[in-house]
């Protein structure tokens, strides 16, 4: 796990951002080119938590997938009204073109008056798919930097960050998004009137099989229970279920494992899917249910799946968020 937290992330300069992309396709060059990264081996920790810990039950927790967050404002006034103490992000962009190089979780954060945690998945080596060019003004990005978010009202404790078992397949294949990094997760406790929760903000592969992502949870489950014994835990994000597998979400091995270590799934209604058509993923058909909460000793109630469409109809991200309330420990 990764420690080390900063109050802003120093990202690669063009240059640097250039000699990655002339890297040997290895994974032995990858990894050691991210080992000397700093924005690649730190949390960074920032925003106003706006409420003084414990936090008392019940509370709500959202969790969304936000492509990239197109719209930090508008995003944030959606979470604002779910009453969300605890949100979870996965796809912020940090320095992006396509979101006009803005720090997409740091706004959302000021928004909503929380503390936030990020940390990077990806150093992005190009501008994005052919439909998020058309989102650029600049022909170049500030920062290049994507990743995950966690957000809450009350101070966040113990921030880490963790690589989930990959394969560098956005460095080594064939791809229309060159990047140098791995899914990941990112993570802290907060003290509720019960004692410390640990909260974690995660995005599984979607470009690999069943069987690696049910790698993915094991490593992840191992890395809590060896970092948080005994804690109450909640997991909250897109786990690609069911991408690129026919949409049978029910296929994915990784349930049973999470069962097996003692954490139950909330996902809303099993027949509602969570993704939708939006302004960078055009395709209806492709509807999946992607985005779960796993708990462990947590009384978790009233999972919801909320359509992430502003006022006006427009979509905000291709998946829609989803809560749940936590009640209290179990």
């Amino acid at each position: 796990m990764i420690r080390t937290t900063v109050d802003r992330l120093t990202a690669p300069t063009p240059a640097e951002r250039m000699a990655i992309a002339d890297l040997e396709k290895s994974i032995s060059a990858h990894d050691a080119r991210m080992a000397q990264l700093a924005c690649m081996n730190a949390v960074e920790k920032g925003g106003r938590a706006e409420r003084t810990e414990p936090l008392p039950f019940p509370f709500t927790v959202a969790a969304w997938n936000l492509e990239r967050c197109l719209f930090p404002l508008e995003s944030a006034e959606h979470l604002g009204a779910t009453g969300a103490e605890i949100v979870l992000l996965s796809e912020m962009d940090d320095g992006m073109a396509r979101t006009r190089q803005r720090h997409t979780t740091a706004e959302v954060a000021g928004d909503l008056g929380m503390a936030y945690l990020y940390g990077v998945e990806f150093i992005e080596l190009g501008l994005g798919s052919d439909t998020e060019l058309e989102f650029c003004k600049d022909r170049f990005n500030r920062r290049g930097l994507h990743g995950n978010g966690l957000m809450a009202t009350v101070p966040l404790h113990a921030a880490f960050l963790l690589r989930l078992e990959g394969e560098r397949l956005w460095f080594m294949g064939e791809v229309d998004q060159p990047r140098l990094g791995e899914r990941m997760a990112i993570g802290a406790a907060v003290n509720t009137e019960a004692g410390p929760l640990v909260l974690v903000s995660t995005h599984f592969e979607s470009a690999t099989t069943a069987a690696y992502r049910e790698c993915q949870m094991v490593g992840l489950i191992d890395a809590l229970d060896a970092a948080f014994p005994g804690h109450p835990v909640l997991i909250g994000g897109d786990l690609n279920t069911g991408n690129h597998a026919g949409g049978d979400f029910e296929a994915e091995g990784l349930f049973a494992r999470a069962a097996e270590r003692g954490f139950t799934r909330h996902g809303g209604p099993l027949d509602r899917m969570t993704t939708r058509p939006s302004l960078i993923t055009r395709w209806p058909e492709r509807a999946m249910k992607l985005d779960w909460f796993f708990s462990r000793g947590l009384a978790v109630s009233d999972t919801r799946i909320v359509p992430s469409l502003d006022p006006s109809g427009r979509p905000l991200s291709d998946h829609d968020l989803i809560t749940c309330r936590i009640d209290g420990f179990a």
